[in-house]
């Protein structure tokens, strides 16, 4: 058996707590050194409920314990401080989606990657959710005519389309490519919380997408639907993929094919881009959310929210 990696982790909170820490727990094949939080004792609650070996303060202080690698699970804006220290340090890094706030940033720690010869991996768990991996392979590696991805839900916040559009933005990419041209509307009373956007998308590869991302909804509602060559793909996140062509419609759901037991880490794919880390780690292999792809959703999202007349990423 190969050596464990040890891994350590920053922030405790509720995405650390929910969708990565419970996986690191439960993964027999590394060495969970250590958890870092600002406020010591969140890191020390996180390191008894999870396992841990150790609690700390400080990035320097969880560096300093012998890292293979680290998961970055802090707020956007320390992001990129956070990721630079990391890879300058001999330490391979995984980091929540966006990998920073400006493209600036995301470049800089794109090109930080590569100098350094360590992994980088951002967190857009959706492209590892079985239903994504299912839809995808579906097309047969082919692209949909027509793409309509849509995440809503209630209230809205700071820089609302940041956080709630990158993932869609990012898995329109993953289903047709680089886009060419981006036509967007939003509504807002003040710019940093708006209400809603809408973009079209057209790409290079010929597909025309349609993204919906509002901030009024009842609940959570995430799905895409596409098509394209007498065929419908339609993911209604994150349970249920169904394949239309003309003989057929076959819905495939989750937590049935789990005996009921289908968890939330798992069906919205952090689990397995766990593993994919790890296994790039291991293999020497470059991830499928590099620093470089997933620097042109960002950059990609940036043109969406400036076509829309917010706040963009510089």
């Amino acid at each position: 058996m190969s050596k464990k990696l040890r891994v350590g982790v920053i922030g405790t909170g509720y995405v650390a707590k929910n969708n990565y820490l419970p996986v690191l727990a439960q993964t027999e094949d590394i060495e969970f050194v250590g958890v870092m939080a600002k406020n010591y004792e969140n890191a020390v609650r996180a390191a008894r409920s999870f396992g841990a070996q150790q609690a700390v303060d400080s990035i320097e202080k969880l560096v300093d314990l012998g890292l293979d690698c680290a998961f970055v699970l802090t707020p956007k804006q320390v992001h990129a401080e956070q990721v630079t220290f990391l890879l300058n340090h001999g330490v391979d890094t995984f980091c929540e989606k966006p990998m920073a706030t400006t493209l600036r940033d995301c470049g800089k720690i794109a090109e930080l990657s590569e100098k350094t010869g360590r992994k980088l991996m951002i967190g857009f768990n959706r492209r590892y959710a079985p239903v994504v991996t299912a839809a995808k392979e579906a097309w047969n590696g082919g692209m949909p005519d027509v793409i309509i991805a849509q995440k809503n839900r209630p209230q809205t916040e700071y820089h609302a389309t940041l956080e709630n559009a990158v993932h869609m933005i990012d898995l329109m990419r993953y289903y047709c490519g680089e886009a060419k041209g981006v036509k967007a509307l939003s509504k807002y009373q003040d710019r940093d919380y708006e209400t809603f956007t809408t973009a079209q998308i057209e790409f290079e590869s010929g597909s025309s997408g349609l993204l919906i991302a509002d901030r009024s909804a009842g609940q959570w509602e995430e799905s895409i639907e596409m098509h394209g060559g007498n065929k419908t793909v339609l993911i209604h996140m994150p349970e249920s993929l169904t394949v239309v062509d003309n003989q057929q419609r076959h819905t495939t759901e989750l937590t049935p094919l789990a005996m009921g037991w289908a968890k939330s880490e798992d069906k919205l794919g952090f689990s397995y881009a766990i593993r994919h880390f790890f296994d790039c780690i291991r293999n020497g292999t470059m991830p499928l959310t590099n620093p470089q792809d997933a620097y042109k959703t960002h950059e990609l999202l940036n043109r969406v929210l400036l076509s829309a007349g917010l706040p963009g990423m510089e």
